[in-house]
Parts: structure tokens; sequence; C-alpha cells
């Protein structure tokens, strides 16, 4: 399913997860055609004029100038159930508009969500939401421990304010978050389009997360500077976790089943996304209060029902990736990709090294293998090939700087600097997504290059916590600035079972919708093959042998097996049933790529399934056992090598005269390889790549 900001603006793809997509950003993932903007959004922000001078002089990265613009006074009026700090002295605070939509002259207009009635001034959705307020108080409270700024000190406490009024203070729904706020400070608990929970304080949700999040962050940030505001998020984060341990935490230990496999059921909301925000905020809080008990022991909790939802394995899909809902076993989104991130530091807070492993496999394997499949896509269900946006990049970005910290890591950094390359013009588009004058980041890049030029707050929020991340640490700053284009990927492809031939009984199906409940069907179709019938698939010629995953719509019940060759012999079987139960997903069986005993030969360009009983084969992964990023800039030409072998490979590669060739070698954790050559340049040309590991060489001049 495709889901668009405004009718007008051009589309930016999120893979539909039932409601659940619709929750991970409030209005970012709903429909609303254009409207007008009413007198309180007119507010215009000029145009940029190219990138900031400082950078050259090496200046921060991090400008708030296009964030600021976004903020606006929000009038707080006294409500049953909802107050905030010195709300009598101060009856406003400040909160971000949701969007901010591109004009011709470059400048920019804020929006609100959904449609705006003009008699009277409400959007359908709402002007701010619970998600952007929290993590634009994150946004400038890191920027203020960073920096100094007291003017971001001062929008952190404003905001701050802003979000606790959102919430609810008693009543049965007491620790809840409404999600909407109209201009005039009017509370929209019930958004049109619906959202789930609906009133949105009636049950845990994501902005709930995101708010604990924003609390933990904020009580560490205001501990010696003002301890009566401290004291206030305290209570307001205590208030959160009573809400979380009546409902999502106290099923702390118990699972439930989800085709078959065994998933937490104590994640918030059901998402490994949604509980690794919050445990962000657990653990800047636990670091500065260790001896409070109750939220020490919601972090813990949390992190390990994070942990738990990690998935796969050097030679299985997904490769290590922690997958986000426990209601899918084929679907990863990057919304809420902060999982690595999360239970990395929760690992360092609690002193807890069994936490780190998810954390590992999901930087160090996963990732490499999401870049070299053509960057940091919004999705792969299980197939790659979703729009990027800034949210996806950062949690990359922020999980990887994160994880290399907590394991002593350094490859990782390697791999966080082509990802944050992307705002640079390593991605698709080519063209910074990322504008360091004015601060504005882009709404996102579809598979064809095309962008959403608009900037509202979800992007420009992630910008900013990837440009702080980067100007903390110069040297990776220095590395992301150095890559600007992506000069080629080779890694992680599909091809279509569709596009196949059928012997026998066999037919393509074009099913109404491609999502399945849980995942989707790659092209839209599949191929229905019956017993006794084969499918051979073409595939482009490669030069290096391949592991190929053949993507099935398995059903429950047993149903037989496919039998695949490649004319040098057998790779091996996929059950065509026989999915376990379905337990808590939204459909029956599972689509779900499958590995091969064997790897495809270099050379070959077909492969055969023959089958025994009934099978829906949707596609296949292919996956070069050397994948590779390519990138440049002014920072030189660079190639990143990742395996999926099982052994040491040897790359041949040509070095011009003139240059040498310097590599790092890192193993499957990002840690470097012993007696490897190091950054030692040479003119041989070979590059070497541990098992499951990868490398980073750049050519530079002799």
């Amino acid at each position: 399913m495709t889901y668009s900001r405004k009718a007008t603006r051009p589309v930016v793809t999120a893979v539909a997860v039932s409601m659940l997509a619709v929750s991970l950003q409030a209005g970012a993932a709903t429909a609303a055609p254009a409207a007008p903007p009413s007198s309180a959004s007119a507010l215009t922000a000029p145009a940029g004029t190219g990138l900031a001078p400082a950078l050259a002089e090496g200046g921060s990265l991090t400008n708030l100038d296009h964030l600021d613009f976004l903020l606006d006074t929000v009038p707080l009026a006294t409500v049953p159930g909802h107050t905030t700090y010195q709300l009598e002295q101060d009856p406003t605070a400040e909160a971000p508009w949701t969007y901010a939509d591109k004009n011709d002259d470059g400048s920019y207009d804020r929006v609100g969500g959904g449609n705006l009635d003009p008699a009277t001034g409400y959007w359908t959705q709402g002007a701010y939401n619970a998600d952007d307020i929290a993590r634009t108080a994150v946004v400038y409270l890191r920027h203020w421990k960073q920096t100094g700024d007291l003017a971001s000190k001062e929008h952190a406490f404003q905001n701050l304010r802003a979000l606790t009024y959102l919430q609810t203070v008693d009543g049965p729904n007491a620790g809840n978050v409404v999600l909407w706020q109209q201009t005039d400070g009017s509370l929209n608990p019930s958004a049109i389009p619906v959202e789930l929970p609906d009133p949105s304080d009636s049950a845990e949700s994501y902005w709930l997360a995101r708010t604990v999040w924003a609390l933990g962050e904020g009580f560490a940030g205001f501990a010696e500077s003002d301890p009566e505001f401290a004291a206030f998020l305290q209570d307001r984060l205590h208030l959160s976790l009573g809400a979380l341990n009546r409902q999502s935490l106290a099923k702390y230990g118990t699972f439930d089943t989800a085709d078959g496999v065994q998933v937490p059921a104590w994640l918030i909301a059901g998402g490994a996304d949604a509980s690794a925000e919050a445990v962000l905020g657990l653990a800047a809080y636990v670091e500065a209060v260790p001896s409070d008990a109750v939220a020490a022991t919601a972090l813990s909790q949390l992190s390990e029902g994070v942990a738990a939802m990690s998935s796969g394995s050097l030679t299985q899909w997904p490769f290590g990736a922690i997958m986000p809902w426990n209601k899918s076993q084929s679907l990863w989104h990057a919304w809420g990709g902060m999982a690595p991130a999360a239970v990395a530091t929760a690992s360092t807070v609690l002193d807890r090294p069994d936490l780190l492993t998810a954390a590992v496999k999901d930087t160090a394997q996963f990732t490499p293998q999401l870049l070299a499949a053509g960057g940091p896509d919004n999705a792969w269900s299980p197939t790659p090939g979703e729009a990027q946006i800034a949210y996806g990049v950062d949690s990359r970005v922020q999980s990887l700087v994160a994880t290399a910290e907590a394991s002593d890591a350094p490859g990782l950094l390697d791999v966080a600097a082509i990802a944050a390359g992307w705002f640079f013009g390593a991605n698709p588009n080519g063209a910074p997504a990322y504008n360091p004058a004015t601060g504005t980041a882009i709404d996102g890049i579809e598979t064809d290059g095309r962008i959403n030029p608009n900037s509202g707050a979800e992007s420009t929020i992630h910008a900013l916590l990837t440009m702080l991340a980067l100007d903390a640490d110069p040297a990776l700053r220095a590395k992301a600035l150095g890559i600007s284009v992506t000069e080629g990927t080779n890694g992680l492809s599909v091809v279509e079972a569709e596009a196949g031939t059928i012997t026998g009984s066999g037919t393509v199906v074009r099913p109404p919708s491609s999502w399945t409940g849980e995942a989707n069907i790659s092209g839209g179709a599949y191929v229905d093959l019956n017993a006794g019938g084969s499918l051979s698939i073409p595939l482009p010629a490669t030069d290096q042998p391949s592991n190929i995953f053949p993507i099935v719509n398995q059903a429950i019940a047993p149903s037989g097996t496919t039998t695949w060759t490649s004319a040098k012999g057998p790779l091996g079987t996929t059950a065509n049933g026989g999915a376990g139960a379905q337990g808590i997903t939204d459909a029956p069986g599972i689509l779900i790529p499958v590995a091969l005993r064997r790897s495809l030969a270099a050379g070959l360009t077909s492969v055969t399934g023959g089958t025994d009983g009934h099978a829906a084969l949707d596609a296949l992964l292919v996956q070069p056992l050397i994948s590779t990023v390519r990138v440049s800039g002014s920072g030189g030409h660079s190639t990143l090598y990742v395996s999926a072998a099982k052994s040491v490979t040897v790359q041949q590669v040509s070095v011009p005269e003139g240059f040498v060739l310097v590599q790092r070698q890192y193993d499957s954790a990002g840690r470097p390889v012993k007696d490897s050559n190091g950054s030692a340049g040479t003119t041989s040309g070979r590059v070497t790549v541990a098992p499951g590991g990868f490398t980073m060489v750049t050519l530079t001049a002799g």
C-alpha cells in the first residue's frame, strides 16, 4: 500500500502495516488532500542560499533555523485531566508544526495534518502532535548539552511543557498521551482518519513511547540546572511508567505466537520500534538515577523485549536485523528503527553485555547488506525497494554510532559515514538531502530518485539528530562529509517468479492487493504451482557465486517441498507449507525468504524449482557472496566490500597508476581483523574480506 503526505506532493511511499503504519508517525502515513494554510500557518520561512560557509571552516553542521521556524506558541487552556509545569504563570508553550510545504521560491509554509476547516481553523488531525513535540525536545536537549546554547535550553523547556500538557494525568488512562493538538490549544484525541488507539490516550502508543524518550533525556538534562523542573519531569516519567506497567509491561515474561515463532508480548504497542525509543529515554534517566528501581526494571524489561526480536543470521534473511513488529516475521521497516541504538545503550547503562549481541548483529551484519542493496530503504517487506527517508537514515547512523561505542567496534563508524553520506548527496537523487545553510531536510526520496521537497518536522528532527552525532565526532564528521556520491551498489536483488517459465500445472496470480496482512507480494504477482509442476527462472550472469533465497508464501498446513536446481546440480529445498500457528498475526501463513543449502555458481543464468505439492512462489532474492557499495566525494573514492561467505574471500581490483589502495578489514562484529594490513597502502589490488565481515577500501594518491 502507498501513502502520500498530501495529494499534491510527490509521493513518498511507506509500507503498510495495517493501522501500525499509521501509528508510526502521526499524519506522516495518511493521505491528505491539499488545503490552504490557516492564518496561523501562513508564516513563511526564507529560501536557502546554498551550503553554509562555516562548513568549509569546520563549523557546525547542526543548524536549528528551520526547526525554530516550525515552532509556534500554543495557548494551553484549563482542561480536565491536562496540566503542565507552571501553567498558571505561563499559560502558553511551544510546539512544532507537523509539516512544511516548499514554495516555488524555495520558502516554506507551515502545515497541519489532514484537511483544514476554514470556518474553525481546525485540521482534521491537528497542527501539532506529541510524536514531533517529544523528538523536538530531544533535539534541543542534545544541542544544549553539546554546545551550551541557552536558546536551545529554553526551547527544550517549552516543548517539554507542551508535551506534558498532552499527557493525561488522572482517570483510567492516566499516563497515556493525546496525540493531536489544534492551533488554539484544543486537544483532538480522535483524528480523521481514525488512528489507533482511538481516542489516542485510551491505550499505550508510539507517542507514549516517545514521551518517555523525551522525559528521560529531559530529566537528565535539567537535573543540575533546574532541579524543580527536573522533579516535575521525573513525576511525569513515573506517571508514564505506571501506564506501561498496567499495559504492556504487565505481560513481561510472556510470549505470543506469530507464525509458529515465539515473540515477546510486552513490547509497547507490539513494537520493538516504539519500545526502543522509550528505552533511549529510560537509559538516560537510569544513568542519572541508578537507584530508581521502577525505571531500571522497565528499562531492563523493554530492552530484553527489543533484543528478543533479533532475527536471521549471516546466511538467513533478514541477516541479523532486529524486527520491528511482533505481528510479522517478514517485515522490517526503518521507521522507528532505533532498536540497535537502544539495546546498545541499555547494555552499557545496565551492565548487560547480553543485550549487545542483537545490536551488533543488526549494525555489523544487516546494515551493510541494507546499504549494498541500494541504500537505507524504508522497508524490506520482505524484498527491498521502498522509499528512503531521513528517519530511517538517522536510525541507521544513531545505531551504528551507539553500537560502535558500546562494543568497541570502529568498523561500524566506517559504515555510519556511508549511511550519513545520504544527507550530503550519496542517495538515489544525487543531491544533498540536508542543507546546513538553512537546517532543512527533504521529506523523502523515491526508488526512482524523485524527491519530496517539503521539510516537515519529522525529517528535520532526524536530520538534526544525525548532524548532532556528526558534530560530536570530528573524525566521523569528516568521513561523512567526504561522501557525496553513490557511484554504485551491488547487493541483494530481486528476480520475480512470474518472469520464469512454468512447466506442468501452474499459473501466474495477481491478487487485488499485494499486502498479505504482514508482508508485501513482490511485483504484485506470484506463481501458483501444483504438484509435478516446475518453474525455471532466468537470472543475470554474475562473475561470482550467489546465495539464492526463494520467497515462498507458506501455508500453515504441510504441502510438500520445492527442490531447486541449477545447471551444476541441486541447490536445496524449500517447504511449501508448515508455516506454524498463525497466533497474533493478521493472516494465516507466512511470506518469507528461505535459504538454500548451496550457493549458485558464478556464470549460471537460471534456477529451476520443481514441486511435489502445491506451492506459492513469489520471487528470488539473489545475494552476491561479496556485495559492494561504491561512494566518492571530497574524501576520495571508497568501496565497502560486504561478505556473505563462510570463509575468507580475496577480491582482485585494479589500482590506477599513481594511487595506492588503503583497506581496513573488519570481522562480523565490526572489529578490526587481527594481522590485517590495516591502513597501510598497497598497489597490489588484493582486497581481503573476513567471513561475514566487511572491508573498507579507499584509493588515495601514492
